[in-house]
């Protein structure tokens, strides 16, 4: 499906799944937990989901003529690390915007971490005092003016990579890759869980598995908190996605799943239900899961299977996106483990 688009390599090739067997035990054995390990994709700053999606992305920034990746992000950013760390591997400047998403008050939060990593990294970081929102932020408008105004040539890339022109393709590629791995495995995933927010990560899996008609299967769960939103962009991109690589069918809105039971209390902030699913998959697992995205989507498919909503016997791919560095930022939520 992405044989005409350029790519330029920034991972390690497929990423490993694994059984997550003391955990499926734990729930009770009746449904089969497996997890995609994207955070485990690359040498890059620890790389994670949004590398996929910045291989499609990057040839057009070097093709533009630009100078300087300009990104915009909340203070735990994993999109910003990601583009920091891109920005330095291809030889970029970079601009990064961090506003204020979340209301938390560690100490240290907007010192280690994402950030950290970022301004080693040698990214300029602006702090702005903003909330959350998925949309195009006049901060960011800002900055892109202002790299010109300096002499430099920006190339924008939005929140999360999510809307830009070809934000999808790469979790297209996820969809693609699976499909070989299942060849290999000798079975299909009944259905695949993945956190979703700004939306491309969700909507390049919709597109991919698509293929095979399993695009209702994919499992969004919502860490957003504003999941109208996040519903309307995950299928506007998958529409263009579509479009893009030839899908040769149409998406509906039905087939944007997305559960919105976990993002509690608000986006960044962790419930005692978040905090327990990271500590239970650290636990039984030594799988680290972060306290904005993938606990949030571990804690939705631990309480799915606990209600009964995967059939007995199915098998069920977590999208492990990566974004562990973020805990950093929660160290005194866990002081005592």
């Amino acid at each position: 499906m992405l044989e005409k688009f350029e790519r330029y390599p920034l991972t390690f090739g497929p990423t490993p799944i694994e059984t997550l067997d003391r955990l499926s035990e734990h729930l009770g054995g009746k449904v089969h937990l497996y997890a995609k390990r994207e955070d485990c994709n690359s040498g890059l700053a620890f790389g994670g989901n949004k590398l996929r999606k910045l291989e499609y992305i990057i040839p057009d920034a070097i093709a533009s003529g630009a100078d300087t990746l300009v990104s915009i992000g909340g203070v735990q950013s994993n999109h910003t690390r990601m583009v920091a760390a891109v920005a330095a591997k291809i030889g970029f400047k970079c601009r990064l915007v961090q506003e204020s998403w979340v209301p938390h008050e560690d100490a240290v939060y907007d010192r280690v971490g994402n950030i950290l990593l970022s301004r080693i990294m040698g990214a300029d970081v602006e702090m702005v005092d903003e909330g959350f929102d998925i949309g195009i932020r006049e901060s960011w408008e800002n900055a892109i003016e202002d790299v010109k105004a300096n002499g430099g040539k920006p190339y924008p890339i939005p929140a999360g990579a999510s809307v830009h022109k070809y934000g999808g393709l790469g979790y297209v590629g996820f969809a693609e890759e699976v499909r070989a791995q299942e060849a290999e495995l000798g079975f299909k995933f009944d259905y695949i869980v993945v956190c979703t927010v700004t939306g491309s990560t969700h909507a390049g899996m919709l597109v991919g598995f698509a293929k095979d008609g399993r695009e209702r299967n994919v499992i969004g769960i919502d860490a957003s908190a504003t999941p109208e939103k996040t519903r309307a962009q995950v299928f506007e991109i998958a529409r263009r996605t579509a479009d893009l690589v030839e899908l040769e069918r149409e998406l509906t809105e039905d087939d944007v799943v997305l559960n919105e039971d976990y993002a509690y209390p608000i986006y960044g902030v962790p419930s005692q239900e978040t905090k327990a699913a990271i500590r239970l998959c650290a636990r039984l697992e030594g799988m680290i899961t972060d306290p904005v995205y993938e606990g949030k989507s571990m804690q939705g498919m631990i309480d799915l299977v606990g209600k009964g909503f995967f059939p007995e016997g199915s098998r069920v791919l977590y999208a492990h996106l990566g974004g562990a560095p973020a805990i950093n930022g929660y160290a005194y939520t866990f002081r005592n483990g």
